[in-house]
């Protein structure tokens, strides 16, 4: 069992390497009880605005919110706007995972995952000399 991601030290400069999008999805990620726990923090959308999917051992959290325009905005004369627009993607790599009994919760703008691994089977053989 690992207890550490195969890619860990991919990820040791992240903060330094830290994309503007990616400071809007902040997490922590930790290990107990054999599986990967993790909690990002995802303020001001949806559960339905967030989408969380597998690929090869690679997690992905994305979060979209669309600029909704109406009638109402055309009358309003903005002098600051910081509420942005946009999609915002997080991927990790955890490696072997079980895909089947990933659990997710989304309340108060965290989405907590729990993810757990895969028993690690032995395939060693041992090969006898004749």
């Amino acid at each position: 069992m690992d207890l550490m991601p195969r890619r860990f030290f991919d990820d040791m400069f992240d903060d330094f390497l830290t994309t503007r999008k990616e400071q809007h999805m902040k997490c922590d990620i930790y290990e107990k009880g054999g599986d990967y726990h993790i909690e990002m923090d995802i303020p001001g959308f949806t559960k339905d605005e967030i989408s969380v999917e597998t690929k090869d051992g690679y997690l992905t959290i994305a979060a979209e919110k669309k600029e909704e325009k109406n009638d109402e905005d055309k009358e309003k004369n903005y002098i600051r706007r910081e509420r942005t627009y946009g999609k915002y993607e997080r991927t990790f790599y955890l490696g072997d995972l079980d895909e089947d009994n990933i659990s997710a919760s989304f309340e108060n703008g965290m989405l907590k995952l729990t993810v757990p691994k895969k028993e690690v089977q032995d395939t060693k053989k041992v090969i006898e000399i004749k």
